[in-house]
């Protein structure tokens, strides 16, 4: 009888044994089961990772990224502040090189100049989303310069409307946009202000570049003087060529005819761009015909020379500090504000001026109020759209502005002639289209739903 005990125990312990197996089977399995389990959630962890286009991404500053807003300055200073500018070769035209033909056929030439300086955007906007900057900025800076050096050397009115009517703005806007872009992926939060800095070369070229002309012209002659202002442009580009990159990678797709329409199915894009079209065609007028209104009140003709100058210096400071409030308060709520004081300063202020006081107080005013309309606006377009497309949305919106750059002057030439060579038609369209424009900025902003908020 003594012999079921041992065989009982020894049951136990098999079943004790067994079950220890078991439970060690049992762990093992949920511990491979546990790893399995966690292998995914790395996965997931990994693939969280923001991509590089997540507005934390943007490094709003380093070494790079002021490089290439200095890059962009030295574009902007050699294709808009070129364009700013080119108003000082009418008058040596109608005197001296072309002065057999009329002053509206002349007025061709610095039409079709602004008109190409922007025209092209779409489709640089979309080499640049395909292919970067690198390309285009090397065409561009040959173009820029070959179609000066060409104009140097033309006698004939169709020879500098090839050479510096085309050729040479179609190469500034090969340098413009991609600069403008590419300042636009190194920042977000201080992106306007960056945009700002950027743009304030186009208002240094407004002041350098017609001193220089009506300097050296006497000097040196109309052919070194052109040739001299191409060197000073292939300098300045050699330094951009070296200094602007963009941080994104190149984001080529197939060729698309609806790719320069489809920014425009957006109603706060589309808002956006008709309001910019009627502020580009009021806005930049005092430009060009501010100086002539002075003189027929009869400001001394030396201190009316110095009306542009100043318009243009103070715009300098007027792209810079909207666009560092812009950032602060909301890029939307200080293009409006800007934009509408710029309306408000030629209704009430250019319209009625009859002294030299107000017209050099209205230069100083206006040339720092629209300083904000060129720096601000693109970084608008980028609170509206995918940043992989900003540059055909952005090239599409300048290529809208360009039809009132091409039709703006001569209009104002028209009521300049209907009002009997008065300016008071030309300052009401100005004022009036300003604050149309502005209005439909206003449109747009609400359109995105955040009529009252910081955007």
């Amino acid at each position: 009888m003594a012999d079921p005990v041992p065989t009982r125990t020894g049951s136990v312990s098999s079943s004790s044994t067994a079950e220890h197996a078991g439970d060690s089977t049992v762990a093992k399995a949920q511990t491979h089961e546990a790893t399995t389990t966690q292998e995914p959630d790395l996965e997931k962890v990994v693939s969280e990772k923001p991509s590089i286009h997540h507005p934390s991404q943007f490094p709003d500053g380093g070494t790079q990224a002021w490089l290439a807003v200095a890059g962009g300055f030295a574009c902007l200073f050699v294709s808009f502040g070129w364009i700013n500018a080119i108003g000082i070769f009418q008058a040596y035209y109608e005197t001296v090189l072309l002065s057999s033909y009329s002053p509206s056929t002349i007025a061709w030439i610095i039409s079709l100049e602004t008109f190409f300086m922007f025209l092209g955007g779409p489709i640089i906007g979309k080499l640049y989303d395909h292919y970067g900057p690198r390309w285009i900025l090397l065409t561009g800076s040959f173009l820029h310069v070959f179609g000066l050096m060409m104009a140097s050397l033309s006698t004939e009115y169709y020879q500098i409307l090839l050479s510096q009517g085309v050729c040479s703005p179609i190469g500034a806007s090969m340098i413009f946009y991609p600069a403008m872009s590419v300042v636009l992926s190194w920042f977000f939060k201080r992106r306007a202000m960056a945009l700002g800095i950027m743009a304030s070369g186009s208002s240094l070229g407004g002041v350098i570049w017609p001193i220089m002309v009506q300097r050296l012209i006497p000097i040196i002659g109309y052919g070194w003087t052109i040739r001299v202002c191409a060197f000073v442009i292939l300098a300045m580009m050699i330094f951009a060529n070296l200094t602007v990159r963009s941080r994104l990678p190149p984001h080529p797709q197939p060729f698309a005819i609806m790719d320069f329409v489809r920014p425009l199915q957006s109603i706060p894009f589309a808002l956006l761009t008709f309001g910019a079209f009627c502020i580009f065609f009021g806005l930049f007028q005092p430009f060009g015909y501010v100086q002539l209104s002075a003189l027929a009140i009869g400001m001394d003709a030396n201190l009316a020379s110095y009306v542009i100058p100043i318009l243009n210096a103070l715009s300098i400071p007027g792209r810079i500090l909207p666009g560092y409030l812009g950032d602060k308060v909301g890029r939307f709520n200080v293009q409006i504000a800007m934009c509408y004081l710029c309306g408000i300063l030629v209704l009430a202020l250019w319209l009625p001026a009859q002294g030299n006081a107000p017209i050099l107080v209205f230069a100083a005013l206006y040339g720092f109020a629209s300083g904000a309309f060129v720096s601000i606006i693109p970084a608008i377009v980028a609170q509206l759209v995918d940043i992989r497309k900003i540059g055909v949305s952005t090239g599409a919106m300048f290529a809208c502005i360009s039809v009132a750059a091409l039709i703006g002057n001569p209009i104002a030439g028209q009521l300049l002639s209907k009002d009997d060579g008065k300016f008071t038609y030309l300052q009401i369209m100005c004022g009036v289209f300003i604050c149309f424009g502005t209005t439909m900025t206003v449109a747009s902003k609400a359109a995105t739903g955040k009529l009252f908020e910081k955007f």
